[in-house]
């Protein structure tokens, strides 16, 4: 992102160009689109293949599955913005454990920012006003307030004098962005304020249907110094937890991340103007936000049948027995693990009180066995009493959910 020079000395009262809101035109696509049947069913077949996987697993075992996965759609975020945190400094990072290396600290301290925000969303803060202006504002608001100073500094693009971005605020300066050049950031109140009216009354259906519209929309407007790209995902996400039934156990960013120069050429291309008069009738072209959107609806698509194969019951069983076995034989966990691993998977959660009738044990080895597996990570409870739970340390990712970290 460029800051241009022209508005290096913005001030508290940001120049207002006088832009139309008809700018960014067609926020959505027309209801008699050539483009929206093909679009119509690929939402629906979203949707279809959401709530299947919703059903496939234990509730406990999707919210132990939505921690990792939290953690990986921060790699795969920080991955777009070139920023290369590998997931186990990530884990480290919410375990409270720095690198002594600034720059390295630096992203971890992102990383831990950007989970929290997730983790604030997942909770259901966000709920059926997702796409609102305030909570676009309060995304940026809870992320950037958590960084270090360091990563709150952007340069101008001719006397790189320094710029701090300000948590929640909407930027002062103008920007470029490729070959995009961003509304005058007086303009920015009308033009979020008409991006809020148009996507918060749609209904469900042309709501996912536009998902990607939304997406690349308020990057269009870029309302923030910087932090735009990231705040679009947080946004998108707490957009489709709404929308699908599927929590928070597949990550939007992992396909895009996977895809990142499609992504980011066919953003680039929904920037542009209509191309002749077969192309919508609004300022920006329909057939671009039109291959956008395809490419948002596909990207989800197949990330949602992308773990809901992973994790099908009876294979994820497999994968967690076979590394049982043989961490079992290594001494890193008691013999018959497996067996209590696999019950929780299958169950969802087992009070303590079961585990030594389940392993055949004494109440003392039972104790031991316990203790064990929630010292390697795999399991956790709320407290000394609560029921165990399954849990997904970065560590056994590759093995118990290969793929899923590429």
């Amino acid at each position: 992102m460029a800051v241009m020079e022209a508005d290096i000395l913005a001030d508290e009262n940001p120049r207002d160009n006088g832009e139309r809101v008809a700018l960014m035109e067609p926020l959505i696509l027309s209801s008699d689109s050539r483009y929206r049947s093909e679009l119509s069913d690929l939402a629906l077949e979203l949707s279809a293949a959401s709530s299947g996987f919703r059903r496939s697993l234990p509730a406990a075992v999707m919210s132990s599955l939505s921690n990792l996965v939290r953690s990986m759609n921060c790699y795969y975020s920080n991955l777009i913005e070139g920023h290369n945190t590998h997931p186990i400094e990530i884990e480290r990072a919410m375990n409270g454990e720095y690198s002594t290396d600034l720059h390295k600290r630096n992203l971890q301290l992102e990383a831990r920012a950007h989970i929290e925000v997730q983790q604030w969303i997942d909770g259901g803060a966000l709920r059926g006003r997702s796409l609102e202006v305030a909570s676009i504002l309060e995304i940026h608001k809870k992320f950037c307030e958590s960084l270090p100073d360091d990563l709150l500094i952007v340069q101008g693009s001719v006397n790189q004098k320094a710029i701090k971005i300000s948590p929640g605020k909407l930027r002062l300066h103008d920007v470029q962005v490729g070959h995009h050049i961003a509304i005058s950031p007086g303009a920015i109140d009308r033009f979020l304020n008409r991006y809020e009216e148009v996507f918060s009354k749609l209904g469900k259906s042309d709501a996912l249907l536009n998902a990607g519209a939304a997406h690349h929309r308020i990057l269009w407007i870029h309302p923030f110094l910087d932090g735009n790209g990231r705040v679009a995902r947080l946004m998108s996400h707490a957009q489709l937890l709404d929308l699908l039934d599927t929590g928070s156990v597949w990550s939007v960013a992992r396909g895009l991340a996977r895809n990142v120069d499609q992504y980011k050429l066919l953003l680039m291309k929904a920037d542009q103007q209509r191309a002749n008069d077969f192309d919508g009738r609004g300022n920006l072209s329909e057939m671009a936000l039109a291959d956008f959107l395809r490419f948002f609806l596909k990207t989800c698509l197949d990330q949602v049948q992308f773990m809901e194969g992973l994790v099908q019951p009876d294979r994820l069983r497999e994968r967690i027995v076979a590394w049982c076995d043989e961490e079992a034989k290594l001494g890193e966990i008691p013999p018959r693990s497996a067996i209590l691993l696999e019950a929780i998977l299958y169950r969802g959660e087992l009070p303590r009180g079961d585990v030594a009738d389940l392993l055949g044990a004494s109440p003392r080895h039972a104790r031991r066995s316990i203790s064990a597996l929630l010292a390697a990570g795999v399991l956790t409870s709320e407290s000394d009493r609560s029921p165990l739970r399954i849990a997904f340390p970065v560590k056994v990712a590759q093995r118990w959910l290969p793929g899923f970290v590429s």
